[in-house]
């Protein structure tokens, strides 16, 4: 079976290696175009690109992908993964078998761009990844196969992607079996149920001290590694990577009031609770991330007791 291969982001990336490890005959790998590096650097191929690269795949950028781009392939199948842009309808029913998608939601939850980040926020228990046939609407198409995994109370979204990715890639393996020998089964959506994970933006990451540290500890974990909480003390940017709940016993401030510091980190006051920030980074120095330790040596004067980050 002759497969195209549309993904760009690293959880992408994931799956091309196993379908070239499971010996899948990619034709062609297609990915957004590089992006322009930070301060004037040369463009950024995106991870996909990359493993494309090195596998000496053949590899098309398109602004905006057309029947023209692929039709050239004599594709069986189109599968996509994060590719990052919504196929119209002659590049859906272009391949032999049409265009299969890895949605790393259980759905119809968190249909979208970042069910990932959306399902940690909401404190969901439970996600999965979806392998559907696609059709014209947003992550809508029937689903050929689902699996779903724990989150745990210290997944991030980096950690979470990689135990999706992990996942999902012996799942899809089966389903392309399955196609390739017209066994698959699909089943529509369930109409109840449906959520969308809306893009996350930088202003999202921004610390709210105002809510509860258990919020405050899924936004943190949410939005690492990308784009990172942050918040700040004075002017100084601080980027939050890492906390945990604090039960604290006998101390008490106003949202964002920091209540000690000690070498498991920054104790900060919440709307309800307090979160000890474990793992932060200056915007000063080498840009290093600091733990507790690392700022009682060298940064103590910047986090004392009864400072505010707002």
């Amino acid at each position: 079976m002759k497969v195209l291969f549309a993904g760009t982001p690293q959880f992408a990336a994931q799956y091309l290696n196993g379908l070239l490890s499971h010996n899948v005959d990619v034709v062609c790998t297609i990915t957004q175009p590089d992006k322009p590096g930070k301060r004037g650097r040369k463009p950024l191929p995106s991870p996909v690109k990359q493993v494309a690269t090195k596998h000496n795949l053949k590899i098309i950028q398109p602004e905006r992908l057309s029947q023209e781009d692929i039709e050239p392939f004599h594709a069986d199948l189109l599968l996509v993964v994060a590719y990052g842009q919504i196929l119209n309808s002659d590049v859906l029913r272009t391949p032999k078998f049409g265009c299969i998608n890895v949605h790393a939601s259980l759905l119809p939850r968190w249909r979208g761009a970042a069910p990932v980040q959306r399902a940690i926020l909401a404190g969901d228990s439970h996600t999965g990844v979806c392998i559907m046939q696609m059709d014209e609407g947003l992550d809508t198409g029937d689903i050929l196969a689902q699996q779903s995994t724990p989150i745990s109370p210290h997944d991030t979204a980096e950690s979470l992607r990689e135990k999706l990715s992990l996942l999902g890639i012996e799942t899809l393996i089966e389903v392309i079996h399955q196609v390739s020998a017209g066994t698959q089964s699909a089943k529509p959506q369930p109409h109840q149920g449906i959520t969308y994970a809306h893009k996350i933006t930088k202003k999202e990451a921004c610390c709210l001290w105002r809510v509860s540290s258990g919020d405050i500890d899924r936004s943190i974990r949410a939005f690492n590694p990308d784009p990172i909480c942050y918040s700040f003390i004075g002017d100084l940017r601080i980027r939050i990577y890492q906390a945990s709940i604090h039960k604290t016993e006998g101390l008490q401030g106003e949202p964002g009031e920091i209540l000690a510091t000690s070498k498991r980190g920054i104790l900060v006051a919440c709307g309800t609770g307090s979160i000890m920030l474990e793992r932060i980074q200056l915007p000063v120095g080498k840009g290093s991330i600091l733990t507790g330790s690392d700022i009682i040596n060298s940064r103590s004067g910047l986090f004392t007791a009864g400072k505010q980050f707002h």
